[in-house]
C-alpha cells in the first residue's frame, strides 16, 4: 500500500523526506513526483544506472543469430548451385544478419526502456492534481499498517497539504 502527502514547497517536502528517514523508511521506499525535474538526489536518491543496454545487446545478439541461421540455413537446407560460387555467400548472409540484429536491438531498447520505466504498472497508484500545480508528492511504499501510520504521521508533522492513500484516490 502506498501512501502520498503533498506539499506546497521544496524546503517541506525535504524536511518530510528527512522526518521519514529517521523514523526507519528505507529511502528505496520513497519516490518524489513533481511537474518540476529536480536533479537526482535533491530530495531522495534513484536506484542507480538504467540497465536497459542489457537487453539491447542480448536481444542484438539473438538477432545476428536469428539472421545467420535463416539465412545460411536456408541456403543449406536448399542448395542452388550456381556456376563456381559458394551455396552460402557472405554478403547476401551479411546483410540479412545485420538487418535481423537491428531489428531485435531496437525491440530490445525499447522492453528496456518500458522495464527501466516500470510500466505497464497495473495497480493503482494514488496522486493528487496539485502535483500538476507545482506542488511537491513524497510517495511511500509501506508494507504493514503500521509503517503507513508512521509514515503519514512524519508526512503530517511535516506540513503536508493532503495525504491520500492508493484506495482514497482509485
Amino acid at each position: 500500500m502506498e501512501v502520498l502527502g503533498v506539499f506546497d514547497n521544496l524546503e517541506s517536502a525535504a524536511t518530510a523526506v528527512d522526518n521519514l528517514l529517521e523514523a526507519g523508511v528505507a529511502e528505496a521506499k520513497i519516490t518524489t513526483l513533481s511537474s518540476v525535474p529536480y536533479p537526482d538526489g535533491v530530495l531522495v536518491k534513484s536506484e542507480g544506472k538504467p540497465r536497459f543496454y542489457l537487453f539491447t545487446l542480448v536481444l542484438g545478439a539473438c538477432g545476428a543469430l536469428a539472421g545467420f541461421s535463416l539465412a545460411a540455413g536456408t541456403a543449406w537446407l536448399y542448395p542452388l548451385q550456381t556456376g563456381d560460387k559458394p551455396i552460402i555467400s557472405i554478403f547476401p548472409v551479411g546483410i540479412i544478419t545485420y538487418e535481423l540484429m537491428m531489428l531485435f536491438a531496437i525491440v530490445g531498447t525499447l522492453i528496456g526502456m518500458l522495464w527501466g520505466m516500470g510500466l505497464p504498472d497495473f495497480k493503482p497508484k494514488p496522486y493528487a492534481m496539485e502535483i500538476a500545480n507545482g506542488a511537491i508528492g513524497i510517495l511511500i511504499d509501506a508494507e504493514n499498517p503500521a509503517e503507513i501510520e508512521r509514515s503519514m504521521q512524519c508526512l503530517q508533522r511535516s506540513g503536508a497539504q493532503k495525504l491520500c492513500t492508493e484506495e482514497e484516490t482509485s
